[in-house]
């Protein structure tokens, strides 16, 4: 887990409160494919910490298995379109 400023959350950067996003949603820890294809440790500590906004956006768009099947990481969390829409728009709150 990889953590460069506990006050900026990692997607749209602002400074906000944070909360902990599982890269791998924990309802997924005990299915099949998620434990084929990664060990317990890194489903319960891959993640990253983001302001609710941006967690509430990233629960709002998909659903637990798609985010931890095809957004279980950082970059392809930003590299989702939909996902630079927000954090764009976002960033313009403050």
């Amino acid at each position: 887990m990889k953590i460069e400023n506990q006050n900026l959350c990692s997607l749209c950067g602002r400074e906000k409160r944070l909360t902990f996003h599982h890269l791998i949603p924990r309802t997924c820890h005990s299915n099949k494919w998620f434990k084929k294809n990664f060990t317990t440790e890194d489903m319960k500590k891959r993640g990253i910490y983001v302001c609710r906004d941006c967690h509430h956006f990233i629960h709002k768009q998909h659903g637990e298995k798609e985010l931890g099947r095809f957004y279980n990481t950082t970059d392809s969390l930003i590299e989702n379109v939909e996902f630079q829409k927000f954090i764009k728009w976002v960033k313009k709150k403050r």
